[in-house]
């Protein structure tokens, strides 16, 4: 079956979180339940921007490829065929590009 592709509508963009660390800076091993949730990700699609009162098209900050951080609790977690996690948000919801 073929991969599912999104596009994203309007200012939403698709996140694909990094993987975070499973062992401390100690050696210990954190177990699923330990871990927090991430925070940083790739962003993978990016919808066109939205439009002002007026109509007029307000362009995304972000753009496929960038590395950014968003909100914690943010977005709505989608699992793609093929087991791949991801998370569509708002643009707002992105708080930094990391660079």
């Amino acid at each position: 079956m073929a991969e599912v592709t999104l596009k994203p509508l309007a200012d939403r963009v698709v996140i694909e979180p990094l993987a975070q660390e499973e062992v401390t800076a100690f050696g210990i091993i954190l177990p699923e339940t330990a871990k927090e949730k991430p925070q940083k990700g790739t962003v993978i699609a990016a919808g066109p921007g939205k439009r002002d009162d007026k109509g007029t098209l307000i362009p995304m900050e972000v753009k496929v490829g960038d590395v950014v951080l968003y909100a914690k609790y943010a977005g709505t977690e989608l699992k793609l065929e093929g087991g791949k996690q991801v998370l569509v948000l708002r643009e707002s919801d992105i708080l930094a590009i990391v660079q």
